[in-house]
């Protein structure tokens, strides 16, 4: 599916018309409603707010759920000051919250700090060769991560991503890992004596290549657990977030057309800092803005006539913390649409 427009659109008149797209409810409803899901990830373009929307999601989810965890895998974390609070990278009770948790972690640094081949019986070689594979530094770390989330037995957890790029090579992750840690079980079983020996000759050390082939084994045998979740619709789904601008939906329409190759579930959008402006605003600058974001919004209804495409209000404030995040995810369920339109 191409994008096709172009910013020098002419500029559509701010009415309702886009509403005779939709075909689905124009709220978060259904994730609520889907009971089965455990993994949501909550991506898109720098700055348009996903922060605030993972919180949102979450605070809701907390509603009918037993128990939530958000994790932040951008780096340049804002978790933390969205909440108000110090996160660190093991889960901190949110704040007002006894079923809300959150953590920060960095997938690059974590695989600083971690190796999974980092015992004295591991064979040097065969560890060189699993970090020569692209990627698969991180995917390891990746795949650590996994094992920590899925041991604490939260019964939903939404992921805070990085911007798009960082986002789709973080789902790519077990794929990668798959594919990696099976040509080195291939190579192992087929070579593993031959290169045995030569290790011991040359560095005089014996070696416990079962001990190897458990962990790599072991490790993929997560990995495509999480691989299978992740393109199970009934347990894995992805909201992307945009702003009515040009760059942020060519960038929803380019992420929407990833995750369909790797088969993530994606039917939910949300079109965040829409303005509204005060009934009988005359300011120039406000109605020029709100034409030119109805323009993208309509163009957003015609390429997702079968999503759930949510609008959230660009406030006056910013928000943060617990009662402000409350707050506004509350629009996430109710157009924010009928309560303008009744003012």
């Amino acid at each position: 599916m191409e994008v096709g427009y172009s910013p020098d659109d002419t500029v559509g008149e701010y009415d309702d018309e886009y509403l005779e797209f939709e075909k689905l409810e124009p709220t978060l409803q259904s994730i609520l409603d889907k009971r089965s899901l455990k993994w949501i990830f909550v991506g898109g373009k720098g700055g348009v707010g996903k922060t605030t929307c993972s919180c949102s999601i979450s605070f809701q989810l907390a509603k009918v759920r037993k128990s939530v965890l958000i994790i932040s895998t951008d780096p340049a974390h804002n978790l933390s000051d969205a909440l108000g609070q110090k996160l660190t990278k093991s889960p901190t009770p949110v704040t007002g919250f006894t079923n809300v948790y959150a953590m920060e972690i960095d997938p690059t640094q974590e695989a600083e700090e971690k190796e999974i081949f980092s015992s004295a019986t591991d064979n040097e070689f065969w560890r060189d060769l699993a970090y020569s594979i692209p990627g698969i530094d991180e995917a390891m770390s990746f795949a650590e991560v996994m094992k920590l989330v899925q041991s604490m037995r939260f019964d939903c957890i939404v992921f805070d991503t990085a911007p798009t790029g960082h986002t789709l090579r973080l789902l790519s992750f077990p794929t990668v890992l798959d594919k990696g840690l099976g040509k080195i079980v291939k190579l192992k079983a087929q070579f593993s004596g031959i290169f045995s020996q030569m290790q011991n000759i040359m560095s005089g050390s014996k070696t416990n290549p079962e001990e190897m082939q458990d962990k790599l084994e072991h490790t993929r045998k997560i990995i495509t657990e999480v691989n299978e979740q992740f393109r199970n619709p009934e347990l894995t789904t992805f909201v992307c977030v945009c702003i009515p601008e040009f760059l942020s939906l060519y960038e929803t329409e380019r992420l929407v057309q990833e995750l369909t190759k790797y088969k993530i579930d994606v039917d939910n959008i949300i079109i965040n800092q829409v303005l509204y402006p005060d009934k009988g605003c005359t300011c120039v600058l406000c109605n020029s803005r709100v034409k030119m974001q109805q323009k993208y919004v309509n163009q957003i209804h015609d390429l997702y006539e079968d999503f759930h495409v949510c609008k959230l209000p660009m406030l006056k404030q910013e928000i943060r913390g617990k009662d402000q995040l409350e707050s506004f995810s509350k629009w996430m369920l109710n157009s924010y649409d009928v309560h303008w339109n009744n003012k």
